[in-house]
């Protein structure tokens, strides 16, 4: 499988202590065979799927194209005490704005 990046999650895992920044490569590494904590999650981010990394969280979603691979895109990462918050308001503002 495929794993794609967003800016802001390639930009958040550059921005941390070399250690957390080693672990958060090797889980998005390992994501590509779909290794690692990964749950589903529920509510207004049903269809996402959260990557536990420690006190961080990548969220993504899998792309399904008609033919050809699936994808997995990573679509959000952020420490644990504000990653859902914050990405529940990125997602309002961008569908009201396209509304």
């Amino acid at each position: 499988m495929k794993v794609e990046l967003a800016e802001q999650v390639v930009v958040f895992v550059r921005s941390q202590a070399p250690q957390p920044r080693r672990r958060l490569r090797l889980a998005l590494r390992r994501l590509a065979s779909e290794q690692g904590d990964i749950k589903p999650l529920e509510g207004p981010l049903k269809g996402y799927c959260s990557l536990r990394v420690g006190p961080y969280r990548v969220l993504f979603a899998y792309a399904r194209p008609p033919r050809g691979q699936t994808v997995i895109r990573c679509v959000f990462a952020e420490r644990r005490d504000i990653v859902y918050t914050v990405f529940h308001q990125m997602l309002e503002r961008h569908l009201l704005r396209d509304a």
